[in-house]
């Protein structure tokens, strides 16, 4: 996997949210948790995600804010196991508490969020995620996309059923995801990397 580097002091990090001219409440959250010693970095890493909620009034906002709070918790919580294993378990288990919330009162019923974890490692970043809400790497000037969105045009691109090259918003809104953490009890995180970092 290469060469563990402690690059762990020399983060810059800023986090922004914008509720937008169309909602009247911010349903996104994030999360910055870093590692507090030498030991728990070469263990756990740093995590941060990122959360976009979905559904009427508070639900999506509500969504989002359990998925990052107890995301990290979950992840700290499975310590034995190997990162990828544990990062996925934790959405999991995140997702199921999402969805008995939302089955639990008709106000939020099918509340859902999107979820983007970036793990960052001594062997290299891991990127665990739900939905649409995208993970990139910059490296000198090019920018990399490092996730595949979990949305329909996304999908029916990659199936071949659209030209990567057509415009079909007028068909098909790109807002419309497949998945996403809370309306279903069950759900698919997807793992990507280890990516090297320089």
């Amino acid at each position: 996997m290469g060469q563990s580097v402690d690059w762990s002091r020399c983060l810059e990090l800023a986090a922004s949210s914008d509720v937008g001219l169309r909602r009247a409440n911010n349903q996104d959250a994030h999360l910055i948790s870093l590692a507090s010693d030498e030991e728990t970095w070469l263990r756990e890493g740093h995590l941060l995600m990122v959360a976009d909620g979905m559904g009427a009034h508070a639900a999506g906002e509500l969504a989002s804010k359990i998925a990052v709070d107890l995301v990290p918790h979950l992840y700290r919580k499975h310590g034995i196991l190997p990162r990828p294993e544990a990062i996925q378990r934790s959405m999991q288990e995140a997702n199921m508490e999402i969805h008995r919330r939302g089955e639990a009162n008709l106000e939020f019923h099918n509340m859902g969020t999107t979820g983007s974890v970036l793990l960052l490692l001594p062997q290299g970043a891991l990127a665990a995620h739900v939905g649409d809400s995208r993970i990139y790497r910059l490296r000198g000037n090019r920018l990399c996309q490092l996730t595949f969105d979990h949305s329909l045009v996304w999908e029916m691109r990659a199936a071949g059923q659209i030209p990567a090259d057509e415009s079909i918003e007028h068909a098909i809104p790109r807002n419309v995801i497949t998945r996403s953490l809370g309306p279903q009890e069950h759900v698919k995180v997807d793992i990507e990397g280890p990516f090297p970092i320089e």
